[in-house]
């Protein structure tokens, strides 16, 4: 039971993108308050940074019930729920009026530097679940401030926290000497300085998953526009070219989603750029032009480019954390009872069984992360899985376990798997595992820019699924 003195304290959620806002609804709904910290200056400041993607998930599957509530009476329409947003038209036309309606229960240019129990660091056990959560937040004009809290959702995401290029999950050695010619987020093509870094040069696009897709598609898209004579592509995998590399295709029941796997692969049959696989970048090295040059684990040197645009993923923020005592699984950084129902290494989006709070429960009783940040490493994160956890969580935080417990939706099959996968298991001990990235044999193979020009592609913080 939560102490009556710290019942009437705010209910803090981290982050005001598509699940933290949800959760703010679900906590209106429920009669509780609740104090939104927004690291960004907008609703949405994750979402709008990738503003130029759009999603292979419909407006349908992308708004949370209890925050349609919301909106509805202020007159808000919901778009076309067959058409697929940008992410700059969630934030603009959903995000930003959800905020609006909630007022100053959000802030902005507020970031999170540590959670904590009031009294009680890491090792305290004397009356620690007595006492309320204490938050320090630093705002963007210099403050900084102590807030109380009877519970806290982190929904941050991982938006901040791309992985790096190095097949080993650490910096290759010279990735941050090279930082003026990587970037870790799918390039806005359509802005003329971005266009101008890329149009008539060679790029490697390092990743296996929707963004890589969806960055190889917007530069072959690129090669063959006027101004973009010359522009190549070099994709480079940690995994080999298997049927399952590029997802559910036709039976993938998100269609968008599917399209962008298929139209991947036809560029592959393709051939217009070069694709390496079972790669595995060690260092990034300068030549005499001041080109970059990939070198693998296994020696292998590639051909000099001119850019590189790292696509391996996304990882939480733990750091404001520390005091907390979190239960998360070693390797997906995720909570314990969910880790092993979202591994990549055996499922995609769709096969990810709905959970909420029992899944999302720590140690720490009375914090939960949620959405992005709450599968860790793991890259097969939906937007219809975020809102049922922020339903569920807000349930058990309102002490009605009945509804927190109870399933209240059925995900899309599919076919997808994002992430490393099994990419050093044999193919006959992968099929048997139910793995479905297939053993990286050395090749060099080519992709041409053909159907990567379908328009609908992306993600939710572009790496993961959504």
């Amino acid at each position: 039971m939560t102490p009556p003195a710290t019942a009437e304290l705010p209910v803090a959620v981290i982050g005001a993108g598509p699940i933290g806002l949800a959760a703010a609804a679900h906590l209106v709904e429920r009669g509780l308050v609740p104090l939104v910290l927004e690291a960004g200056p907008a609703a949405g400041a994750a979402l709008r940074q990738w503003s130029h993607v759009r999603l292979f998930s419909t407006w349908s599957e992308v708004t949370d019930e209890a925050a349609e509530k919301l909106l509805v009476p202020t007159g808000w329409t919901k778009p076309d729920g067959a058409s697929y947003p940008t992410g700059g038209d969630w934030a603009e036309q959903y995000l930003e009026p959800l905020a609006g309606v909630l007022g100053d229960k959000v802030r902005y240019g507020a970031t999170v530097t540590g959670v904590s129990r009031a009294g009680r660091d890491r090792i305290v056990d004397a009356d620690r679940d007595t006492q309320p959560f204490v938050l320090h937040v630093s705002y963007a004009d210099g403050r900084e401030e102590r807030v109380l809290a009877r519970a806290v959702i982190d929904a941050s995401g991982t938006w901040t926290t791309p992985s790096p290029a190095g097949g080993n999950g650490l910096p290759a050695l010279g990735e941050k000497a090279a930082a003026d010619r990587v970037t870790y987020r799918v390039p806005d093509l359509k802005d003329p300085a971005v266009r101008a870094r890329y149009a008539g040069r060679r790029t490697a696009v390092i990743g296996s998953g929707a963004s890589a897709f969806t960055a190889l598609a917007l530069l072959a898209d690129l090669a063959k526009a006027k101004d973009g004579s010359g522009t190549h592509a070099v994709w480079v995998l940690r995994r080999g070219i298997s049927g399952s590399t590029f997802g559910g295709g036709t039976a993938d029941q998100l269609p968008a989603r599917g399209a962008l796997g298929l139209a991947a692969k036809a560029a592959v049959d393709d051939g217009h750029a070069d694709a390496v696989t079972g790669f595995r970048t060690e260092a990034i090295e300068r030549d005499s032009d001041g080109r970059l040059v990939l070198v693998g684990d296994d020696g292998r040197r590639l051909e000099p480019v001119d850019e590189v645009i790292v696509l391996t993923g996304f990882r939480p923020d733990l750091s404001f954390l520390s005091e907390i005592r979190l239960g998360l699984d070693e390797r997906l950084q995720a909570p314990v009872e969910l880790a092993p129902l979202i591994d990549p290494n055996v499922h995609s989006c769709g096969t990810v069984y709905p959970h909420g709070r029992k899944e999302l429960s720590h140690p720490e009783q009375g914090i939960y992360l949620v959405g992005m940040k709450s599968y860790g490493r793991a890259p097969t994160f939906l937007a219809m899985t975020g809102y049922e956890q922020a339903r569920s969580v807000v349930a058990a935080i309102a002490g009605d376990l009945e509804a927190a417990d109870r399933v209240e939706l059925v995900l899309p099959e599919s076919g997808v798997c994002g992430g490393a996968g099994l990419f050093d298991t044999p193919d006959a001990q992968q099929d048997a595992a139910g793995g479905c990235c297939s053993a990286p044999a050395p090749q060099l193979i080519q992709i041409a820019p053909g159907a990567l020009t379908l328009p609908v592609a992306g993600t939710t913080g572009s790496g993961n699924c959504c």
